[in-house]
């Protein structure tokens, strides 16, 4: 933790894939009201280079240099569209997968703030947000998806759409003509 000559210091995992723009307007209205100061944080890791083979030397070589510059204006652009051009906060790459990154990048915070993946979401192994908690050695706070806005995944539609479909037959099973009101207009 912060020591009381050091500023109030809160961690943001920002995801490539949501922006977490609900995380970073709590954390940077936390800090705010704390006089502290906030820290985006995208892990990164360079892009394996493509081989034919184990043996062969890679035809492509990936200007890793140029590749992390991208990856950090990516994540500033993140950050600015989410609070806006002035916004005063840190932004910094982290090398090496998600978990590690943010715990690395936590250490010696006061407060680390993340997006939970969604549910069903296929690139997101389950439980992240768990076993972040149970690593971290600050509190974590996890903006859940319904309180982040982050959309539903195509899995997550198709779920939804299946299981009202399976509701209506169900209701309507034996019953001709009988229907049951829609939700979304009652």
């Amino acid at each position: 933790m912060a020591g009381d000559n050091a500023a109030y210091t809160i961690v943001v995992g920002v995801s490539a894939t949501s922006k977490s723009p609900t995380a970073l307007r709590w954390a940077a209205d936390l800090a705010q009201l704390r006089h502290g100061r906030v820290v985006a944080v995208r892990a990164w890791r360079p892009t394996p280079p493509q081989t034919a083979s184990r043996v062969s030397p890679s035809p492509v070589h990936e200007d890793v240099d140029a590749a992390r510059d991208q990856a950090l204006a990516d994540l500033q652009a993140d950050v600015e569209a989410a609070l806006g051009r002035d916004h005063g906060i840190e932004v910094e790459l982290v090398s090496g997968g998600r978990r590690k990154a943010l715990l690395a990048a936590s250490k010696g915070a006061d407060l680390l703030v993340v997006d939970a993946p969604r549910r069903l979401d296929l690139g997101s192994a389950p439980g992240f947000a768990q076993r972040l908690v149970y690593a971290a050695t600050c509190p974590v706070v996890v903006m859940p998806p319904s309180v982040s806005g982050a959309p539903q995944t195509p899995l997550e539609r198709a779920a939804t759409a299946v299981g009202r479909s399976v509701t209506e037959a169900a209701g309507r099973a034996g019953r001709p003509g009988f229907s049951h009101p829609n939700p979304d207009t009652a």
